[in-house]
């Protein structure tokens, strides 16, 4: 796809990824999970967290659309679109969460897309074996964030507790795939 095509596409994803309208292709591992009694300071807790983690999706969206779409080899371009799709769960699951618990994603989401999205644009241009060690280290850290937010999650809140581990495996998957 070039040209107009590949623009409207991508201003379509982007825009489905900021408003909150991404869907997932796996079911939530929350879905398997009943729903435990949150007093409301817990609530609000698990909504923080699950906040910050939606927005590390929509992060990781821009960062892989750009990558993708910069990337210089088909076997990179399709690399960086098979992890994006697994964002595209995490993205649903974790808005899904955040309504559940009677939150809503982050205000600033547009900005942080397109922040995350030149960041991904300048790590491509430097060419796909940088853009990939650029994912290795960003899995890296996105790895040992979400380690610390299931240290922080309230014990008995299993629904978020089984979508932040589901991620964290993803992302560990990605960033092994990267260094492959």
């Amino acid at each position: 796809m070039r040209g107009l095509d590949a623009l409207i596409v991508g201003l379509d994803k982007s825009l489905r990824v900021v408003s909150g309208l991404a869907a997932a292709s796996r079911p939530s591992p929350a879905a398997r999970v009943a729903e435990s009694a949150l007093d409301a300071a817990e609530r609000r807790r698990s909504a923080s967290l699950m906040r910050v983690n939606h927005v590390g999706e929509v992060c990781a969206q821009a960062l892989y659309d750009a990558q993708s779409r910069f990337a210089r080899s088909d076997v990179t371009k399709q690399q960086f679109t098979h992890a994006g799709v697994e964002e595209e769960d995490h993205l649903a699951w974790t808005a899904e969460r955040l309504r559940e618990l009677g939150s809503h994603p982050s205000l600033l989401n547009p900005l942080w897309y397109l922040g995350a999205y030149a960041l991904g644009a300048c790590a491509a241009r430097l060419g796909d074996a940088r853009s990939l060690g650029f994912v290795v280290e960003t899995e890296r850290q996105v790895e040992a964030h979400l380690t610390s937010h299931l240290a922080s999650l309230p014990p008995q809140d299993a629904k978020s507790r089984a979508i932040v581990e589901q991620m964290r495996d993803d992302e560990i998957a990605h960033g092994a795939a990267a260094k492959a």
